[in-house]
Formats: structure tokens, C-alpha cells, sequence
């Protein structure tokens, strides 16, 4: 957020707010949510977060709100990738050491479907206590890291650029993808490939062309079943007490309880209730 003044930053009326923000290279996710919890006042956290040299959309829940970060974290992903073609990188990101080979993958094509994606060593799972990225800067490597399975939803070929040769140099794809792929490994996964620019731009619903504004938790929970309540209903919720449910309501899914426009509680279905999982608004009394 260099350069950005603190008039920029939105704050919401109350104390429940998401800020959708496009993070620029070169900073941490968590340096982004550091200076946005300064600006703000307001506790802080992200539903999603974004390697350094990548750009794009944090979803950054405020106040009572961060209580939502595990609703929306699980959301699919949307990206713009720029594959540098004919170089690899240790790292699959241009932050790696990086090495031309000339060879040109022989297939431009990311395949759609579900995979297993072994976690690379610059991703901050932790192994053993510590977190994978702390080992790498140590120099070392771990040949067995945990595994994911993850989900390409749509990979799109968008562009291809040559070099005043004739030979494809870089290419572009839009990817829609599960939360918790690695982005940089698809790409390193043409061969002789590697992510030279990573640009997020949706989570779930939400657009980058939306950044820089405030989004209503009711409005970020719509992939949720909703149930309007009355008020002794919300005074019951947000005092954790059950409610009967709506037969329509899908069994053990998830709920979002609301009064007059605003969300008072996210629950689950349990045997013919809803019970409270968390409460965003605290009863009255």
C-alpha cells in the first residue's frame, strides 16, 4: 500500500466489514492486512493470501467480520498467469533462481480436472514445526512434503507472444482454479516454464473490479441458503440458542442468519435446527 494515503483505505459504520483490495508486488499478504489493521483501528485478517511478486485481490475481513475467514477462504480462485516459456526457476515464481533452457513446452495446455499438487517448498505449510519457506531460505529441500488435491476448474490459453525470431516466449492463461492450488506449479508443469507475473482477480463472487471498496458480509455469504429471522429469533441466535429450520434447508449445510439486511449469525442445519457456529452480532441485551 505504498504511496496510498489513509483516506483510501474505507472503514466501515460498523464494526463488521470486508475491504477488497488489489495488493501490488512486492509486499507480503500479511505486511497488506499489518498496514490495514493500522489504518483502520480494527482487527484485521484475509480470506486468501498472495505470493509477494503476485498481484491482485486480498479479501480482507474487518472486526467482527474476520470471524467469516473460514466460510470464505475455502472459495474458488480466479487468475491471470503469464508463463515465461523456454526458462525454469527453482521456485516457479521470478523470484527464483531462474535459468534459461530454450527448449519451448510442446504443449501450451493447462488440463482441466482434479490432481494431487505436492506442496513447493516456498509455500508457508508448516513441516515438522516450521514453516516450509523458513527451510528453503536455509538451502534445504525436502524431497517428501505434504500433499493436495486440487481442482482446475477452466484453464484458458488467452494469448501467446513471440520473439522477434518467431519463437513463443510467453503465454497467457486464465485459470479458475479450487482453493489452495498453486498456481505456479501448473504453470512450471508445461516444462521449461515458469509464472513470471500472477495476477488474482475474483474470489468466489468477487471482482477486482471492485477493489478499493467495502462489501457487506450479507453480500459475501450469498453462496449461502439465507433465513431471514424476526427479532426474538436474532436476539436467540446471538445469544448461541438453536432455531427450528426451514425444511428446505440443506442437512448439516451451512446457514446465514439475518436480520433487516444485516447477518447476525452463520450456523449449521443439526437435526431439524439451525444452531449458531459464530455470531457476528451480539444480542442487544
Amino acid at each position: 500500500m505504498a504511496g496510498v494515503s489513509p483516506d483510501d483505505v474505507p472503514i466501515p459504520a460498523g464494526d463488521a466489514g470486508i475491504l477488497l483490495w488489489d495488493k501490488p508486488p512486492g509486499i507480503t499478504s500479511h505486511d497488506l492486512v499489518e498496514e490495514v489493521r493500522r489504518r483502520t483501528g480494527l482487527k484485521a485478517g484475509h480470506a486468501g493470501t498472495l505470493d509477494p511478486f503476485a498481484t491482485g485481490l486480498m479479501v480482507i475481513l474487518l472486526g467482527r467480520a474476520t470471524r467469516l475467514q473460514k466460510y470464505l477462504v475455502g472459495l474458488p480462485k480466479r487468475y491471470r498467469a503469464v508463463a515465461r516459456l523456454g526458462w525454469t526457476s527453482d521456485t516457479g515464481d521470478p523470484d527464483g533462481i531462474l535459468e534459461e533452457t530454450g527448449r519451448i513446452p510442446s504443449e501450451l495446455a493447462i488440463p482441466a480436472g482434479t490432481r494431487e499438487q505436492m506442496v513447493p517448498m516456498t509455500s508457508a505449510v508448516k513441516v515438522g514445526g516450521e514453516r516450509l519457506y523458513r527451510k528453503a531460505r536455509r538451502g534445504e529441500v525436502l524431497a517428501e512434503r505434504p500433499t493436495r488435491t486440487v481442482t482446475v476448474r477452466r484453464a484458458e490459453l488467452l494469448e501467446t507472444e513471440f520473439d522477434p525470431a518467431g519463437t513463443p516466449d510467453r503465454a497467457s492463461f486464465d485459470l479458475e482454479v479450487s482453493s489452495g492450488t498453486y498456481v505456479r506449479e501448473l504453470i512450471s508443469g508445461l516444462k521449461d516454464a515458469y509464472c513470471e507475473e500472477l495476477r488474482r482477480t475474483a474470489i468466489g463472487g468477487l471482482g477486482i473490479d471492485r477493489a478499493g471498496s467495502l462489501v457487506d458480509p450479507v453480500e459475501a455469504l450469498s453462496f449461502m441458503p439465507r433465513v431471514d429471522l424476526d427479532r426474538t429469533q436474532a436476539e436467540a441466535v446471538a445469544n448461541g440458542v438453536r432455531i427450528p429450520a426451514r425444511e428446505s434447508l440443506p442437512k448439516g449445510g451451512e446457514v446465514v442468519l439475518v436480520e433487516e439486511g444485516e447477518v447476525v449469525s452463520v450456523g449449521r442445519e443439526t437435526a431439524g435446527e439451525v444452531q449458531p457456529e459464530i455470531v457476528i452480532r451480539p444480542a442487544s441485551g
